[in-house]
């Protein structure tokens, strides 16, 4: 790597476990009382979410193809690459690895009641519902300048996620993928992360 190279790369912040923990609580209540609000104010109702076998068992399989993609990503696109290392490194190594569990339910239910839950009956349950509350996800994740091809993964992916919600007419389907997104990719990561530290 070049020097100019390395001078283009954003700094990664160093922060504790704490910071970032508290960071996603507070995120995910900030989330939480927006849609509330939201809901309060509008003339509209969550979208429903019910437990289902079948919806639960579609949400498991759109996590684990959401991961794939997201590790073929990661393997194909040097700039996504990057990206996606900067989110992680600042998110997860402070982290210990029973704190995933928190990476995955914090972020998977209030992300999914704002984005998907509120916004997609907000904005009518079309198309355009999707494609306004996928933009408003990718923003979400924009953590820098340089973190354009990460945004743009995440608005993929919220694309993914909306129309999960609204071809099954359930919340549950994206709310299982994300969770167990988040849980998955955040594990192989961080063990990857380990096994390289350690060699």
């Amino acid at each position: 790597m070049t020097q100019q190279q390395k001078k283009q790369e954003p700094e990664i912040p160093s922060l504790t476990r704490t910071q970032v923990l508290v960071a996603m609580g507070v995120t995910a209540i900030m989330l939480w009382l927006v849609a509330k609000l939201w809901l309060r104010l509008g003339s509209f109702s969550v979208m429903s979410w019910h437990w289902h076998e079948k919806e639960l068992l579609l949400g498991v399989g759109l996590g684990l193809t959401i991961t794939g993609m997201s590790g073929l990503a990661y393997q194909l696109s040097p700039a996504y690459r990057r990206s996606a290392d900067f989110y992680l490194e600042m998110v997860l190594t402070p982290l210990v690895l029973p704190d995933l569990i928190w990476l995955g339910l914090l972020p998977g239910l209030s992300e999914e009641l704002l984005f998907r839950g509120v916004m997609l009956p907000a904005f009518g349950l079309g198309h355009l519902a999707v494609i306004v509350s996928s933009v408003c996800f990718g923003v979400l994740h924009l953590s820098g300048a340089q973190q354009w091809p990460y945004v743009v993964w995440a608005t993929i992916i919220g694309l993914i996620l909306g129309y999960s919600a609204l071809l099954s007419g359930n919340l549950l389907v994206p709310i299982v993928a994300h969770i167990l997104t988040n849980l998955v990719s955040s594990y192989l990561w961080k063990t990857a992360q380990s096994s390289q530290s350690s060699i």
